[in-house]
C-alpha cells in the first residue's frame, strides 16, 4: 500500500494548478512503502497515459524535501533527473518555490521520466554511469555551503556496535578489520561533497530497446549527504559491477573488475581523481559494502521492532554485502 493520505479529485485539481498543471485524473502508484505517490493524467494526455508523478511525503519534513528540489532542479540542465515543477506564483509565496504545504507535509510535482530498471550491466552501461556520477558530483559544487543541502550521514557506528556483538567470530572480525583500516585512511584529505549514496541500478533507469544503452533517470535523491567522492564512487560501483545470484545458484557474488575499469575511465572524464582518492578505493569498496552490510541487518531490526511482517515487506539479504566486503578485503593489502 503506498497511499496514506487521500485526497479528492477537487484537490489534486487545486495542488495541479499551484504548478500550472491541468488535472484530469490520480492514479495511484503501489510500490511506494514511505511516501503516497500518483500518477497524474492531465487534460492533454491520452487515456492511459501519465506526464507526472505527485507525491505526498509522509515522514521527511517539507524542510528536507524543499533541499532535495533544489538539488535537482540545479541537476536537470545536465543530467536525465526528474525535477520538481515550479509552483506559479513561487516569487510570493514563504515556502520553497517547489514543495506546497499541506498539513505539516510536502508535496512535489515532477514529470515522468521514459525507460525502465536494468537487470544486468554491462562494461558501456558502467562507464555512463561513472560519467553521469562524476558530472553529478561537479555539478553540486555549485550548492554553498554544501552541508545546507544535504541530509547527515547515519550513524553506522551506532548499528555497528549493535550488530557486531550478535555475529559469530569471523564476520566480527571482517567488519572490524575493515573499519579500522578504513579509519587510518588520510580521510582529511579526500575530496568531499554532496553525494547521492544510493546510486545502485534499481535507482536509474535506461533506454534498452534495439540494443541501446541510453542512461535515461537517476532516482532517489532523498539521502543526498556530505560525504567524500570515492565513497559515492564505490558505492556505486559495489551494484554496478557485481552480479548478484539468487537462491536457485546459491546466492553469489561475482565482481567484474572490467566493468569497474570503465566506470572508473567514465567518471575520470568528467572528473579526475586524485592520487590520494585512486589508493583509498580499495579499501572504501570494501566499507561501502559493510555500510550496506549494516543497512540491510537495520531494516531486519527495525522492521522486528515494529511488528512489521508479511510479504509486503521487502528485505534485501544482507549476506550478499557481507560476501562483497570480504571479496573486497581479500583484495586489499595491509
Amino acid at each position: 500500500m503506498s497511499v496514506y493520505t487521500h485526497l479528492s479529485d477537487d484537490q489534486f485539481t487545486a495542488f495541479c494548478q499551484m504548478f500550472g498543471v491541468s488535472f484530469a485524473k490520480a492514479i495511484p502508484i503501489t510500490q511506494g512503502i514511505k511516501n503516497s505517490n500518483w500518477f497524474i493524467q492531465t487534460t492533454e494526455d491520452e487515456e492511459g497515459s501519465y506526464s507526472y508523478v505527485f507525491t505526498l511525503f509522509e515522514e521527511r519534513p517539507p524542510e528536507d524535501i524543499a533541499k532535495m528540489a533544489t538539488i535537482l532542479n540545479r541537476l536537470k540542465d545536465t543530467l536525465p533527473v526528474a525535477a520538481p515543477l515550479i509552483k506559479v506564483e513561487s516569487e510570493t509565496d514563504q515556502h520553497s518555490p517547489y514543495v506546497i504545504h499541506y498539513e505539516n507535509k510536502a508535496i512535489t510535482l515532477v514529470p515522468c521520466l521514459s525507460g525502465s530498471h536494468p537487470k544486468q550491466t554491462t562494461p558501456d552501461m558502467c562507464h555512463s554511469m561513472g560519467a553521469a556520477l562524476a558530472t553529478l558530483h561537479t555539478v553540486l559544487q555549485s550548492l554553498t555551503p554544501a552541508e545546507e543541502y544535504g541530509v547527515p550521514l547515519y550513524p553506522w557506528h551506532e548499528v555497528r556496535d549493535r550488530e557486531i556483538q550478535f555475529m559469530p567470530a569471523d564476520e566480527a572480525k571482517l567488519m572490524s578489520d575493515i573499519w579500522q583500516n578504513y579509519d587510518r585512511l588520510p580521510l582529511d584529505t579526500l575530496p568531499k561533497g554532496l553525494c547521492h549514496l544510493d546510486m545502485f541500478a534499481d535507482n536509474t533507469l535506461w533506454d534498452l530497446d534495439k540494443g541501446k544503452e541510453q542512461l535515461t533517470g537517476l532516482l532517489d535523491f532523498t539521502e543526498v549527504s556530505v560525504e567524500h567522492y570515492v565513497m559515492d564512487i564505490a558505492i556505486t560501483i559495489n551494484d554496478f559491477c557485481t552480479t548478484w545470484g539468487n537462491a536457485n545458484d546459491g546466492e553469489s557474488v561475482n565482481f567484474d573488475t572490467e566493468k569497474m575499469q570503465a566506470f572508473l575511465a567514465g567518471y575520470q572524464s568528467q572528473r579526475s581523481l586524485t592520487e590520494a582518492e585512486q589508493q583509498a578505493l580499495p579499501i572504501m569498496l570494501a566499507m561501502a559494502a559493510v555500510t550496506f552490510w549494516l543497512l540491510r541487518l537495520n531494516v531486519i531490526y527495525y522492521n522486528r521492532e515494529q511488528g512489521r511482517t508479511g510479504d509486503s515487506i521487502m528485505v534485501k539479504n544482507p549476506d550478499l554485502m557481507k560476501r562483497l566486503a570480504a571479496y573486497h578485503w581479500s583484495q586489499v593489502s595491509v
